[in-house]
């Protein structure tokens, strides 16, 4: 039985993926230069990193309004908002990111482990399978696949 945050966060999943350019392809998999190049960008990366989701998340969209269109920020601002529990907020940043790089390693590995922790696990194993197609079996792929064992092994 799907709750009404599942039922909300399957709502906006169907919308944001339709929302998507039609033909969008990526340039790369990689961290885009202006992310790699961004001492503040970097800064906040270690905020996250540590966990200080919180203190990271008003800095992470004040840059995004300074910066729009950057996946690898938008990414970031998604996985801490999935830390603090908004998920359908992180799900819209994570389409974004997607949006702009379809192919976005982290936004991809971090959209299925979303799927996951909201019961949509064929959701998730679609992440999978793009991750699979973008990279092989890279970290990112590895990783969700790990999750995905895991989710199945306790459902």
């Amino acid at each position: 039985m799907m709750t009404p945050m599942t039922l909300r966060i399957a709502a906006l999943s169907f919308l944001s993926l339709s929302l998507l350019p039609l033909g969008a392809q990526a340039a790369d998999t990689e961290e885009t230069p202006a992310s790699t190049d961004s001492p503040v960008f970097e800064d906040l990366r270690q905020l996250v990193d540590a966990g200080k989701y919180d203190e990271a998340l008003p800095a992470l969209e004040q840059l995004d309004q300074q910066s729009p269109d950057n996946p690898d920020l938008l990414n970031l601002i998604g996985f801490s908002m999935r830390k603090t529990g908004k998920y359908a907020d992180a799900l819209v940043y994570y389409n974004k990111a997607l949006g702009l790089n379809p192919m976005h390693l982290g936004a991809n590995e971090y959209l299925g482990e979303l799927y996951l922790e909201t019961k949509q696990p064929d959701m998730a194993k679609a992440r999978l399978d793009v991750l699979q197609k973008a990279c092989g079996t890279c970290e990112e792929f590895e990783e969700l696949q790990e999750k995905i064992k895991a989710y199945d092994a306790r459902s």
